[in-house]
């Protein structure tokens, strides 16, 4: 039964994005978004770190925190074939009560797609009504039917401050 990584962030994480589930790669990896056409990395360097990309997972890892940048996902176990969110069954959820009472900076959520929202949604709809969150188009090779650009465009506008005039 696959089993979600420990969460990445610290006491000054602001801003938590929260994934479904590790696919097959990542697990195997053992890294947040390991498969080589999830684009979430390409995000984050194109939107954080003017393109350039990084050395290795402890430099991603790194680069995150100190922009003060979380990762967890939903779940903490499920039944799944493969790496399609569609796939996943008897899900058991992660305890996102208890985490953002002890981590009270984070103050926005960001959802790596539609299904990690609706396991959000459905788990947790009290925190939905007392957060500030974003859902994302998925990064997730799975996720064709938006173009890379379209994905860039909606993720910086949600990672990047707002300019004022």
């Amino acid at each position: 039964m696959p089993q979600c990584f420990n969460f990445l962030l610290d006491k000054n994480t602001k801003i938590l994005i929260i994934g479904t589930m590790p696919g097959e790669a990542s697990l195997k990896a053992g890294q947040y978004y390991a498969h080589p056409r999830n684009c979430f990395w390409r995000i984050i360097a194109d939107s954080l770190n003017n393109g350039m990309t990084f050395s290795d997972y402890a430099a991603k890892m790194h680069f995150l925190r100190s922009h003060g940048i979380g990762l967890w996902d939903n779940l903490k176990f499920c039944y799944r074939q493969g790496s399609l969110d569609s796939q996943i069954r008897q899900e058991i959820p992660n305890d996102f009560e208890s985490l953002l009472q002890k981590y009270p900076n984070i103050k926005l959520l960001l959802f790596n797609g539609q299904k990690s929202f609706s396991f959000f949604k459905k788990y947790h709809p009290l925190l939905l009504s007392q957060s500030s969150y974003r859902i994302l188009p998925s990064t997730s090779p799975a996720n064709a039917a938006i173009s890379y650009a379209a994905k860039l465009q909606l993720w910086q506008q949600a990672l990047l401050p707002k300019k004022h005039c």
